[in-house]
């Protein structure tokens, strides 16, 4: 008894070290929120103001000492992130996660992001207000780096902290780049459909411009072999694995004075990026005498791409334009190391790279590149004894001002200020919004264009004839889509068709009309907008277009000799008002109806590869309604059939008893139990949560959601065989700024400001998100100041 009383008291002893232990970790290990610190090379005292949510409001006596403060605090609740992100271009993910990452590596060191990032700081001007600003936002950062405690996954995954660099900022601006990138999931698959089936087979794919769709307005002032493209959808995949966010679309609309009740502009926008955690932004409010900016923060880099202050505000979507294109090369017979240009012989590059491998020997890795980029043969297994085909991507091949131009952006205080500093943006293609307090509203797509030939297919691999000149003619800046001040009073974006550039339509992998035929029918007819109603439109989960497609499938279904059970379906459907809500069971029958469609159409041709990669591309989304209402299209045909001829009716009617008999399998013959809630749902994946047991302490949700793809509220998903919709994309915050109210500005991020589990902002807006609620952006001075949080003071 003595020995068992010995060895209780033992157990006793040893938890109530742990608990101690794990106690002391975690304190030690959580964002410093308050206190004062000393911070070297500061030339006065810097005030750090943290709201109930971990949003920092910096007051500094300059920018150069703000912008350090802004560094430190990032990094304490961000240096996670900012690790994984600055690695992706330079290749640096295997080291953290071992050999399934080693082809991703050579992806993104074959891209040459890390290279183009190395020859612009080179030749930066090191004296530049710019650079000087990244400078200090780098000596804060690295002060967290050397002295803050470190975050759980460096332990986790066993790396250790290094500092960072100014290459670091511009690779982790070129991931994002490749990010917002589509050509590269869709020119192969293209091709490859050419190839296989032939090109009759592309003619039913909305590849190129509908002129029946609704395309946003321009306005200005006065006026050979089958190809590989698994290394692409490798990566993607990889990315998707680790939670890294990936650009997909997004919303905003600006209203000018004379569409708003108050009669000043009011600006909305909510950019669509994959779902992580932490969540893409980190918001930080600076005020110093010359600078006062709420910005939006991406990892790493220290100038805001979304931010307001009293006078102006902005923010973006994806333009969507094609910035990637691909080339066949030509061997030499005789030397595998050359190939033919302009009727010549000529040698490939020869690029040599060591990449680091967790718990393996480093790699070697050597490919080639010739004049139109790396040689994607070779870089992973996928692609083997293929004729040579080359990856060309303007964000590598020109020179590199984005960041520049975002200093310039949040430094702007009027509307000429804001545009001269857009065409410094090359790529990627971005749709920047713009409003005032003066009243000036704008849209400006902003990519470097070039002027297309007519004999130019941009969207399939272009072959040894008939391919674009080396020297590319650029558009002027001028010419791009733009709107200012327009009189139909508002501008918007949905990712969808801009109207004619220098008189062609431009070459893009636009998102379908579905949000922008909503955005523009809820903004045309009113003219007393405030932001309670903006804030009711960008929680909208309405979709007209789904509505019509249903029309016409309600037509075609209900010719078919039905069960009882399939009428009753069918009866339910027709009352739907295109709502997707949680209580909802319409949605979930439409969008069952819709995978078994998609599978049945054109599965049988593609195969099961080739028909998952093109449901990965913007292009299927963009072909669903047109397909549905195209009776003649040569894919209805089941090749796999030989006796009989199926037509779009006989194709439709078996997709809609597949999607019953999938529905009833899952949940049963009571219609009222396949509510949307059951299928639709969201988790925000940590990279380290996709380990089973760690995943509750690392991942955020998973939270039944509303909205869907292509609805306002966008909550996007991929499609897949199991009929569970996980969300994987959608609004990364929803932003709506009144300039008739300017400290109530509201906002919402996905999860919270915190990259870090043991902080209190790791995920105290996840559920707020989830039930469409905001909270103020706060901007006065005496308010946050006397209703902080906490304060943190910086010394020098």
């Amino acid at each position: 008894m003595k020995f068992l009383k010995k060895l209780g008291l033992f157990l006793l002893v040893l938890i109530l070290l742990l608990i101690i232990s794990g106690f002391i970790f975690v304190r030690l290990h959580k964002p410093d929120y308050s206190g004062e610190k000393v911070m070297a090379g500061l030339e006065n005292q810097v005030e750090v103001y943290f709201d109930n949510y971990g949003v920092p409001h910096i007051y500094g006596k300059s920018e150069t000492d703000a912008f350090k403060a802004l560094g430190y605090v990032h990094a304490q609740d961000r240096l996670w992130q900012m690790e994984l992100l600055r690695r992706i271009g330079s290749g640096g993910l295997s080291e953290v996660f071992g050999e399934d990452l080693i082809g991703t590596d050579k992806f993104f060191i074959s891209l040459g992001i890390d290279e183009a990032s190395k020859l612009t700081v080179s030749n930066l001007n090191k004296n530049s207000e710019a650079v000087t600003i990244i400078n200090a936002y780098l000596e804060g950062l690295n002060q967290f780096v050397e002295e803050g405690p470190t975050p759980v996954e460096f332990y986790l995954t066993g790396i250790e902290k290094t500092k960072f660099t100014v290459k670091d900022v511009y690779n982790i601006m070129g991931y994002m780049a490749f990010s917002f990138a589509m050509g590269h999931k869709t020119d192969p698959l293209l091709s490859n459909i050419e190839i296989k089936l032939g090109p009759e087979y592309l003619e039913d794919l909305e590849i190129h411009s509908n002129p029946n769709t609704v395309w946003i307005k321009n306005h200005r002032h006065g006026e050979g072999n089958a190809i590989g493209n698994s290394v692409t959808a490798m990566v993607t995949e990889s990315l998707n694995k680790l939670k890294l966010p990936l650009f997909e679309g997004s919303n905003s609309w600006v209203l000018a004075p004379q569409k708003t009740k108050n009669g000043q502009v009011i600006f909305a926008n909510d950019p669509h990026i994959g779902f992580a955690q932490p969540s893409v932004w980190y918001e930080a409010h600076i005020e110093t005498p010359t600078y006062s900016k709420y910005g939006y923060h991406i990892a790493g880099i220290p100038f805001p791409v979304l931010g307001h202050n009293r006078e102006i505000a902005y923010g973006m979507t994806m333009f969507e334009n094609d910035d990637v294109d691909f080339y066949y090369e030509e061997n030499n017979p005789a030397n595998d190391d050359q190939y033919k240009l302009a009727g010549n012989w000529v040698d490939y590059v020869i690029i040599t790279k060591k990449i680091k491998v967790k718990d393996a020997k480093d790699v070697d890795f050597t490919f080639k590149q010739s004049v139109h980029g790396p040689i994607l043969n070779g870089i992973a297994d996928q692609i083997q004894n293929e004729t040579p085909i080359a990856m060309s991507w303007i964000y590598t091949q020109e020179k590199n001002t984005v960041v520049d131009a975002f200093y310039e952006i949040s430094h702007a205080t009027k509307l000429s200020e804001f545009t001269s500093a857009l065409p410094k943006i090359h790529a990627p293609g971005l749709n920047i919004m713009y409003g005032d307090a003066k009243g000036n509203i704008g849209w400006f797509a902003t990519a470097k264009l070039w002027d297309i030939p007519d004999s130019v297919n941009t969207k399939l691999v272009y072959g040894f004839e008939r391919r674009p000149s080396l020297q590319k003619d650029f558009l002027p800046f001028e010419k791009n889509p733009q709107a200012v001040n327009p009189p139909w009073n508002y501008v918007y974006s949905a990712n969808n068709q801009p109207d004619s550039i220098a008189g062609l339509l431009y070459p893009g992998y636009y998102l379908p009309e579905n949000r922008a035929k909503r955005i523009v029918s809820l903004l045309d007819p009113k003219n007393d907008w405030d932001k309670e109603d903006v804030a009711e439109m960008i929680l909208d989960v309405n979709s007209p277009v789904h509505l019509e497609v249903l029309h016409s499938l309600l037509l075609l279904i209900g010719e078919a000799d039905l069960s009882a059970v399939e009428k009753e379906v069918l009866d339910e459907l027709s009352s739907w008002d295109g709502t997707y809500s949680l209580e909802n069971v319409d949605g979930t029958i439409y969008t069952r109806l819709i995978y078994y469609f998609l599978v049945n159409t054109f599965q049988d041709e593609l195969g099961k590869e080739m028909f998952n990669q093109l449901l990965s591309t913007h292009l299927i989304k963009r072909t669903i309604a047109p397909m549905i209402s195209n009776e003649n299209s040569i894919w209805w045909d089941n090749v796999n059939t030989e006796r009989i001829q199926e037509n779009r009716k006989t194709i439709l009617i078996e997709s809609f008893k597949d999607a019953l008999a999938s529905l009833e399998a899952d949940f049963g013959t009571k219609i009222d139990d396949w509510k949307w809630q059951k299928v639709h749902t969201l988790e925000h994946g940590h990279p380290i949560g996709q380990v089973a047991a760690l995943r509750s302490f690392f991942n955020v949700g998973p939270f039944p959601v509303d909205g869907t793809r292509e609805v306002i509220n966008n909550m996007a998903f991929p499609y897949d065989s199991t009929g569970f919709y996980k969300v994987s994309s959608g609004p990364s915050t929803r932003r709506i700024i009144d300039f008739s109210d300017i400290e109530n500005s509201s906002s919402i991020l996905p999860t919270g400001q915190s990259g870090n589990p043991f902080s209190p902002h790791y995920k105290d807006q996840a559920e707020m998100y989830i039930n469409g609620k905001f909270r103020k952006m706060m901007m006065n001075e005496e308010e946050i100041k006397n209703k902080a949080a906490s304060v943190l003071i910086f010394q020098n």
